[in-house]
């Protein structure tokens, strides 16, 4: 099948591994890379696509070598709050997930594992683990993600029922069916919970425009085997070696040597 990943080299496509040393955005890395400047262990390449493990394999640009990363691979959960871009730097000067870690954490080359937007909160994971990180995001093991919505006035059930029986965005995109129940709400909202098992950019806010509701808050609470339990807003704390073993194993990876 066309999204099997068995098959697949380990580590990170190229462009991305640019990207998240700050050399240049994907798309700028992409420039860099059919210009010819960039090589892997010694020879050019200029496959933007092609899979790179910095902790084996040398790259290069313009001769000057990345750094590689820690030996020991890192993975952290963050509460990231609102007004934060998840990314590793931000052209617009907007504070980044990465500010919000010390500085010899920022130092690691950690990488966020998909995506919180701009105006939304909760579970992110950090981590300098390629393989990890393309697990949790595939579309082939996609891991279902719970969030709770806070949103104005009453929801009519009508509306959580085409949350339920799956919709179609205006975009066109056909949505599968969506886990919902409410949550104890106060005067004047309706709080929900929502489990998603796709992984469509910005999907809960999308579908809240179509049927014209209006969001207040928006905030991850579990991803897969994780749960963000009291983890304060802003705060992060490393996951234990139970917690990442059972999120290897959710993605179909072996257990990291040494870890139990």
């Amino acid at each position: 099948m066309g999204d099997d990943t068995r098959n697949e080299a380990p580590g990170l496509r190229l462009n991305k591994v640019l990207a998240e040393a700050g050399i240049a955005s994907r798309r700028k890395a992409d420039e860099l890379i059919f210009s010819g400047t960039v090589s892997v262990d010694g020879l050019v390449e200029t496959n933007p696509g092609r899979r790179v493990d910095l902790a084996r394999e040398r790259v290069a640009v313009n001769g000057v070598a990345l750094a590689a990363p820690p030996a020991q691979s890192l993975l952290f959960m963050l509460n990231k709050p609102t007004g934060v871009v998840t990314t590793v730097r931000d052209p617009q000067g907007r504070p980044t997930v990465l500010d919000l870690l010390p500085e010899e954490l920022r130092r690691c080359r950690l990488f966020p594992v998909g995506r919180l937007d701009f105006f939304s909160e909760g579970l992110l994971l950090l981590t300098t683990d390629g393989d990890l990180c393309h697990g949790l995001t595939h579309p082939s093991r996609h891991l279902p993600k719970v969030y709770q919505v806070v949103l104005r006035g009453e929801v009519p059930e009508e509306s959580l029922d085409l949350m339920r029986q799956g919709m179609r965005l205006a975009e066109g995109e056909e949505l599968a069916p969506a886990a919902v129940r409410r949550l104890p709400s106060q005067p004047g909202k309706t709080t929900l919970e929502l489990t998603l098992s796709q992984g469509i950019n910005r999907q809960i806010r999308r579908m809240c425009r179509d049927l014209g509701l209006t969001i207040l808050t928006l905030r991850r609470v579990a991803q897969g085997p994780l749960n963000l339990g009291g983890l304060k807003t802003g705060a992060w704390r490393p996951l234990s070696a139970q917690e990442e073993g059972s999120l290897r194993q959710a993605v179909g990876l072996p257990p990291r040597g040494g870890r139990s």
